[in-house]
């Protein structure tokens, strides 16, 4: 036992340093916080990923959020405040970050709901004529009826001249859900022209893009709490009850979206660049808290990368894009052509070998919360959007550890890295 030991730190005193040729992508509630609150592991985790003597990244590493009420500085500078390190604004990857690559909607007249400067969100991303719930109550004022103490009786005097809304883009969860339910459902049934009752109810609707599916998440409360996936479920039901007829989704954003995963590939190959490392990093971990988003995200985006690589069907064969450039990507609905069309011009990047699934259990996952007993029976519970695959495989993480930074030191030993 002792010459163990003496071996083992033999062997670690004489191990050459080297560069990092992997990167973390780290979930933020539940892992590196709740709610507000740093959790115990996260400062000693990051350290370890840093340059104690100039206090940067010597690992690449990106953090990548559901959370869609914040622009990426503005989270970078929450988390530089909660780390103890500087955290840029090029290391953080927002739910809605990907929407800068759907360059068709970015000219067209779109309604964007949920909280924080959902205005100034939008035009970073580069939608250029943005109206907002508060624009289109105020302009129609009898469409918001649920409040008796808001109510008008006289219409707005510019509602003839409101612009046809195009398309909706759903940031997160609003405050005030009866509103935001209400008039996004007018959009949806009068063609983006709500000041005239519609002769039939259009179908395909007008294009309707979301972000961030978590159905719940966890803050400082005991139990996890309502997520955007909760507001979205009431606008699919409520949909489908007026109409006979299913919401369809242009787009899907945010964790487990294949989408979101390849931009943050991207962006940590950015990162890497920044440090010197070269690219592309050949292995990639992603730790979180979430089997239905994280892990099943994480894991999902395994399965294009081996498919990428070891393409055996037409299908997958497109994945590649025109020409070996471009991409395209399913929504984990395993059905029809691919979903997201990504053209030359938007971040093609030589991908990794895999990445791995880290969950820690500081957060939304709790294994006496994996089943329900119902007579004795045992039924799995599905927390994932009604458009992916009900695959419990792809909940399956590679790895589970206590904390974060017991997953940092995972990694460090998978790679064998000694820096």
């Amino acid at each position: 036992m002792v010459l163990r030991f003496l071996s083992t730190h033999f062997q670690q005193a004489f191990r050459k340093p080297h560069a990092a040729n992997f990167g973390l992508l780290f979930d933020i509630d539940g892992v590196i916080v709740r709610g507000r609150e740093v959790l115990p592991s996260s400062k000693e985790a990051i350290s370890l990923l840093t340059d104690q003597n100039t206090g940067k990244f010597k690992v690449p590493c990106v953090f990548v959020t559901n959370a869609g009420n914040a622009l990426r500085s503005a989270k970078a500078e929450q988390l530089s405040n909660w780390l103890g390190v500087p955290v840029s604004q090029d290391q953080v990857v927002m739910s809605h970050s990907p929407l800068k690559l759907f360059k068709q909607f970015h000219n067209k007249t779109v309604l964007v709901s949920g909280q924080g400067p959902v205005l100034q969100i939008a035009k970073n991303l580069g939608f250029t004529k943005v109206v907002t719930i508060e624009n289109l109550k105020s302009t129609f004022p009898m469409l918001d009826m649920v409040d008796h103490t808001r109510r008008r009786r006289e219409p707005g005097k510019y509602e003839k001249f409101f612009p046809k809304i195009e398309a909706i883009v759903l940031f997160g969860e609003p405050v005030r859900w009866e509103t935001n339910l209400q008039l996004i459902l007018d959009l949806l049934l009068t063609n983006g022209k709500p000041d005239t009752a519609p002769e039939y109810i259009p179908y395909p609707h007008i294009p309707l893009l979301a972000c961030n599916m978590d159905l719940m998440w966890m803050a400082e409360a005991c139990m996890p709490r309502f997520g955007h996936g909760c507001f979205l479920h009431c606008l699919e039901g409520l949909y489908h009850k007026i109409t006979g007829r299913h919401i369809q989704y242009t787009a899907l954003i945010g964790k487990p979206s294949e989408i979101t995963y390849h931009h943050a590939e991207y962006v940590i190959n950015q990162h890497a660049e920044s440090l010197g490392l070269e690219t592309p990093l050949h292995r990639l971990y992603a730790i979180g808290d979430n089997p239905e988003t994280d892990i099943y995200g994480a894991n999902l985006y395994n399965r294009y990368l081996r498919d990428k690589r070891f393409p055996t069907s037409r299908k997958q064969k497109m994945s590649q894009g025109k020409g070996g450039s471009g991409i395209m990507l399913s929504r984990g609905n395993g059905d029809g052509d691919p979903l997201y069309v990504l053209e030359d011009d938007c971040e093609v990047l030589d991908c990794a070998d895999s990445i791995e699934s880290i969950l820690v259990l500081t957060g939304v996952y709790d294994k006496s919360r994996d089943y329900k007993q119902q007579g004795g029976d045992k039924h799995i519970f599905n927390h994932n959007h009604r458009d992916f695959t009900v695959d419990e495989d792809l909940k399956m993480p590679t790895f589970t550890v206590k904390n974060v930074l017991e997953a940092v030191k995972l990694v460090y030993e998978e790679e064998q890295f000694y820096s």
